[in-house]
């Protein structure tokens, strides 16, 4: 096998773990995270629809196209258990916007271990323990009820330290869901804090859902536009 053969198998592969973990990524978040131009990250998204290793959708008009790894792509990269990720009309801009705030976490803090929900639920699952999820109440006797991050944070093995749990907040969760969800928040230890990313209008209520539950020195909200490279446009509540 050629240089040039098995730089691009490791890219690709690359490529598949990052749309595994996400659950689907779009061409601009590529060219963002590897720093591509876009006609490049087309390219190289394409080719792996060619090779069956990604399905492109593209559930609303007007938003990007979404790229997930099908069953032969989770193979390819190691990450079958993760199961393929169906994009829809009614998770695809969330979708959009998690993976423009991935690829611009990843470039903001290049010595960290991005991971989406989907990686973070199958490794809880494979332990057998809460790696980066807060209890928000009981499920059975012997059954905890987690939320789930959509993104987590890890600190390089290294410098040790927990993860950082990264909630994107599109629309407004009714205010005493989401301060219950900030409260499990605060009680968690598994996290060393917690960062909502939101539209304007979504961060006020937020905020609000942080002070009533007295999670401010451990929740954080932040406007989306305070993030380089996420299409704010695409992140407004409300949007069809």
């Amino acid at each position: 096998m050629s240089e040039i053969t098995t730089t691009r198998s490791l890219e690709r592969a690359a490529l598949l773990r990052w749309a595994a973990s996400l659950g689907a990524i779009t061409s601009e978040a590529l060219a963002h995270r590897w720093q591509l131009s876009p006609a490049s990250a087309r390219a190289r998204l394409q080719a792996a629809v060619r090779l069956g290793l990604l399905a492109r959708t593209k559930p609303l008009t007007g938003e990007p196209a979404l790229y997930s790894a099908t069953r032969a792509g989770l193979r390819e990269c190691g990450m079958q258990g993760l199961g393929v990720c169906r994009p829809t009309a009614a998770n695809a801009r969330h979708l959009v916007v998690c993976a423009e705030v991935g690829a611009a976490l990843e470039r903001c803090y290049p010595d960290h271990r991005l991971a989406g929900e989907r990686e973070l639920r199958h490794e809880e699952a494979v332990r057998g323990l809460r790696l980066a999820s807060a209890v928000i109440g009981s499920a059975g006797q012997r059954h905890e009820r987690l939320h789930r991050p959509d993104l987590v944070m890890w600190a390089p093995r290294e410098a040790g330290g927990l993860p950082v749990a990264i909630e994107v907040e599109l629309t407004l969760k009714g205010p005493r869901r989401l301060e219950r969800i900030c409260r499990a928040w605060a009680r968690c230890r598994e996290v060393s804090g917690v960062l909502y990313l939101c539209p304007q209008q979504v961060c006020a209520a937020v905020e609000r859902a942080i002070e009533r539950a007295g999670a401010g020195e451990r929740v954080v909200a932040l406007t989306l536009e305070r993030l380089p490279g996420v299409a704010i446009e695409r992140a407004v509540a409300g949007r069809p």
